[in-house]
């Protein structure tokens, strides 16, 4: 029997690249895309390689119509039964200072790479009477955090869209939830002031950081046949934060 197949939008680095380990563990075969780090995406090809994991690596950037289109033209990511969408970046700035792009940039990966590849992924899914979405969602939508008016637009909207689908598909036998994630220990998090750390770990019941395996190891669960009967979810993986 063939094995389910994954794809994961920024799936060769930080929390998309765990995601992608943990999808390939429970023995799915992934498609990781990435934009712009060919490094990152030379590094998780040589660590498949030398796992022996079925993980293809395509360059595409998630917020454009253009590349997701030819992305689903090509025998990669034809007929998939999950999708992750991981893809993602922040640009934290006061709202009066934010230019027009840092908005628009991380609407057009956050939400409306979600609906591109969304909508993709789905005439395969409700064919089959089976499959599952999975958006990487954030603290940040729920709770907000100054400086970050886009991203908790972004991230917010995705819920919102999230539920809307779920209701869509469900009766055809596909689920669709976030993964609402916190403090993770990534590069995208590294450069933090420490200060800035320091509060942020306070407000955490857990008292610490989340791992990016802990993170993988919510949206696993979430396309595995045992989440069979959940959908239209926020999860949160965050340490008690929300």
């Amino acid at each position: 029997m063939e094995p389910r197949r994954a794809l994961v939008t920024g799936g060769t680095r930080g929390l998309g690249l765990a995601i992608a380990h943990r999808l390939l563990a429970d023995g799915l075969a992934v498609v990781a895309t990435y934009a712009h780090d060919e490094a990152a995406a030379d590094e998780a090809r040589a660590a498949a390689r030398a796992r022996g994991w079925p993980l293809s690596i395509v360059r595409c950037d998630a917020g454009s119509p253009a590349a997701v289109a030819r992305l689903f033209a090509s025998d990669d990511a034809r007929a998939l039964d999950v999708l992750v969408h991981a893809a993602g970046f922040t640009r934290d700035r006061l709202l009066m200072l934010m230019p027009d792009r840092d908005f628009d940039d991380l609407l057009a990966v956050h939400v409306a790479g979600a609906f591109l590849a969304s909508r993709h992924v789905l005439p395969a899914m409700l064919a089959a009477g089976w499959g599952r979405i999975v958006y990487l969602v954030s603290a940040s939508a729920l709770l907000g955090r100054a400086g970050q008016t886009n991203y908790a637009a972004a991230k917010g909207s995705l819920i919102g869209f999230c539920r809307a689908l779920a209701r869509e598909v469900g009766p055809s036998g596909v689920t669709v939830n976030c993964v609402s994630a916190g403090l993770v220990e990534t590069r995208l998090t590294a450069g933090l002031d420490p200060a800035v750390r320091a509060e942020l770990i306070a407000a955490i019941p857990l008292g610490r950081p989340g791992q990016p395996e802990e993170i993988a190891a919510a949206v696993g669960f979430l396309c595995s046949e045992r989440a069979s009967y959940i959908t239209g979810q926020v999860i949160g993986a965050d340490g008690g934060l929300t």
